[in-house]
């Protein structure tokens, strides 16, 4: 079997961590790196977690890279209301960190980089975070377009109401511009937003299910959750919370899981009112080449049986 090469770049957050622990479980992936963004927390944390959550399940060897610390253009905006202070807080007992274990030197837009350039094969970026790191990386060489088979995201509203503004999802509202870099590169782009994340919801009994794997990474999802959840359930009023990030995993080792439509996306960059929105259009209306496999549908189902199988697998 030929492994899926990936870059996952992130900026964990509890959804984050997930989905750096099902690409670290997955037989048919090979991460060759991770790369840490500033989003859901300030860059400082985002890769203080990053290392964190390696840690935890013994994969040290990993190599983690740290990248923008802010939007190409506008200032940070955090998810400190829904992540915590840390991006990661959690109820349970805290992570403690070997001091050799250590974000590397190299930039992670040079990482990616050299990474595409060097790869035999082309890779997948799995952006769960703004898009800022992937877009600063097509600036800079516009040559690795070449070398990369899939941008796979997580972000954007197609059909559904946003979740920092009434438009707007939250990676995408953080780096428009980022992501009009991205969708506009000619790479070929797979949108996994809230229309299809909101499909893919955790509850107690999920929880439960996976916490009864009683290994470290399944006692961590519940931990993960449970305080991850709070948020939701108050906001949406329900006792269920879309796990957004995995998804972009899941996509990756199996398509079958989900639907979409491939469709012209583009982002609203300035307006003070719809900042961030994804105006897709998913009519055809204007006629425009498509540039985006948006997703809209997921098997849940089977996604938390695979997930909960995965997760099993680690320490």
């Amino acid at each position: 079997m030929i492994k899926k090469k990936i870059i996952l770049d992130c900026d964990p957050g509890h959804d984050d961590a997930v989905a750096i622990m099902l690409a670290i479980a997955n037989n048919e992936i090979d991460l060759l790196g991770i790369t840490c963004v500033g989003g859901n927390a300030t860059l400082e944390n985002t890769k203080l977690n990053a290392l964190k959550i390696c840690s935890l399940i013994n994969r040290e060897d990993i190599p983690i890279y740290a990248g923008a610390d802010k939007p190409i253009v506008y200032d940070l905006v955090t998810a400190e209301h829904v992540h915590g202070k840390s991006g990661l807080d959690t109820d349970g007992d805290p992570i403690t960190l070997d001091k050799n274990h250590k974000i590397q030197d190299l930039h992670a837009v040079d990482f990616i980089i050299k990474t595409c350039k060097d790869s035999d094969v082309p890779i997948y970026l799995c952006p769960t975070g703004p898009l800022t790191n992937i877009a600063l990386s097509l600036k800079k060489d516009p040559s690795i377009k070449d070398k990369i088979k899939e941008i796979i995201f997580m972000g954007g509203a197609a059909l559904c109401l946003g979740n920092i503004t009434p438009s707007a999802e939250f990676n995408i509202y953080v780096d428009p511009h980022a992501a009009n870099i991205v969708l506009n590169s000619g790479i070929a782009v797979t949108m996994m937003g809230l229309d299809v994340t909101h499909k893919v919801n955790v509850n107690d009994s999920i929880i439960n299910s996976i916490k009864s794997n009683n290994n470290k990474a399944s006692i961590f999802f519940a931990d993960l959750m449970n305080f991850y959840s709070r948020f939701h359930r108050d906001l949406y009023k329900s006792n269920e919370s879309p796990l957004h990030d995995p998804c972009v995993i899941a996509y990756l080792f199996n398509h079958k899981l989900f639907q979409g439509k491939k469709v012209h996306v583009q982002v609203e960059e300035k307006s003070e009112l719809t900042r961030g929105e994804t105006v897709v259009d998913w009519l055809g209306v204007k006629k425009l080449q498509p540039n985006c496999n948006v997703i809209t549908e997921a098997d849940s189902e089977t996604f938390f049986k695979i997930l909960k199988n995965e997760l099993s697998k680690l320490n």
